[in-house]
């Protein structure tokens, strides 16, 4: 571990810079950087960026319906009257109910899945909101699911476990389109190649065909 190798003048900053190493993508040089970065900064500042990472973490909730991250209960995409509460679009995460919301194309709500099937990872169908998802189409007036995961092959599973589970309740089934290369995550892919993904999207029985 490059760590190891860092002479540090101080034990806090030593510490500072493990625990911004923990962070993902974040080398040890690069959280070096950040917590010199913070130490010149007036404390007003970092004390407005410690407070906002201590109430992300104390105050953030999870809509009850969608499970997306929100500021209360109901997050304001399922509680807006604007939106079209029978299309739901099953996402793996907050990351890319956002990616699809920049395209401007979407006008139904959401499911976040909070992860994909693998198994290689331990992370099974019971790990993800899937029974909630089934509980809603139980619940009636959803006339199509558009299963909008990333074009993995945790997503290609995810999304045939899905089918399976949710083809007799007698709703369309769609997948985004495939302008997205195999091995792409959405929140990565342009905004103009999602928008059209999703307004070309095709059932899912077609696509399998």
């Amino acid at each position: 571990m490059y760590l190891c190798v860092m002479n540090f003048s101080s034990k806090l900053l030593e510490q500072a810079v493990i625990e911004f190493g923990r962070l993902p993508g974040v080398g040890q040089k690069t959280a070096l950087r950040l917590v010199l970065h913070l130490l010149k900064q007036p404390e007003a500042d970092v004390m407005r960026f410690t407070e906002a990472l201590n109430r992300l973490k104390q105050e953030i909730r999870y809509c009850t319906t969608c499970h997306n991250i929100s500021d209360q209960t109901i997050c304001e995409i399922c509680a807006s009257h604007k939106r079209d509460k029978g299309l739901i679009c099953v996402v793996e995460d907050t990351r890319d109910v956002m990616a699809i919301e920049n395209t401007n194309q979407y006008h139904g709500v959401y499911h976040v899945l909070g992860g994909l099937i693998s198994p290689m990872d331990g992370v099974g169908p019971s790990d993800l909101q899937i029974d909630s998802l089934v509980g809603r189409l139980k619940a009636g007036g959803i006339h199509e699911v558009v299963l909008a995961l990333s074009a993995t092959m945790e997503g290609d599973t995810t999304i045939f476990y899905l089918y399976k589970k949710l083809k007799d309740f007698g709703v369309q089934i769609s997948t985004i389109a495939r302008g997205i290369a195999f091995g792409g995550e959405l929140e990565y892919v342009d905004e103009v190649t999602l928008g059209r993904s999703i307004a070309t999207r095709v059932p899912y029985e077609r696509s399998i065909a």
